[in-house]
């Protein structure tokens, strides 16, 4: 919904601007804020929007520091727009996942989270090229 959309990106200036945006935005009714966002979140949406959250682009400061460390622009933006992408492929196999183990099974969905998770695995396992060509053993005289 917009008001989660609102409070992530609010969350580019200090990641603890989310929570008290999240409290304006939902706090106006009826019900107290943790009862409205009860109704808005699951237990599993909830979760997978706190893991996009966490894992999406710091704050713009620690974006500076990235940019001063980096010494490029187009490292940055390229560092930045991975670790958004990583947050959100993570938020959506998690809210798949759970979706699928708590009744609301989208397939499709659910499908694109496995090759996902699968994809990630065999990066990550899979054998490194580089280390096959130093094995010739030398000799030291």
């Amino acid at each position: 919904n917009w008001q989660a959309a609102v409070a992530s990106i609010t969350g580019l200036i200090a990641k603890e601007n989310i929570v008290g945006t999240m409290g304006v935005l939902y706090g106006g009714g009826e019900l107290s804020t943790w009862a409205t966002l009860a109704q808005v979140f699951t237990t599993v949406t909830g979760f997978s929007f706190l893991v996009f959250n966490l894992l999406c682009a710091p704050c713009f400061a620690a974006m500076g520091a990235i940019k001063r460390e980096m010494n490029s622009a187009k490292w940055t933006a390229f560092a930045i727009l991975y670790q958004c992408g990583f947050a959100y492929v993570i938020a959506l196999c998690i809210n798949q996942i759970g979706g699928a183990f708590t009744g609301n099974l989208n397939v499709i969905g659910l499908i694109i989270s496995i090759l996902l998770i699968a994809f990630m695995l065999f990066m990550l396992f899979k054998p490194y090229k580089e280390a096959n060509k130093l094995t010739k053993k030398v000799k030291i005289k």
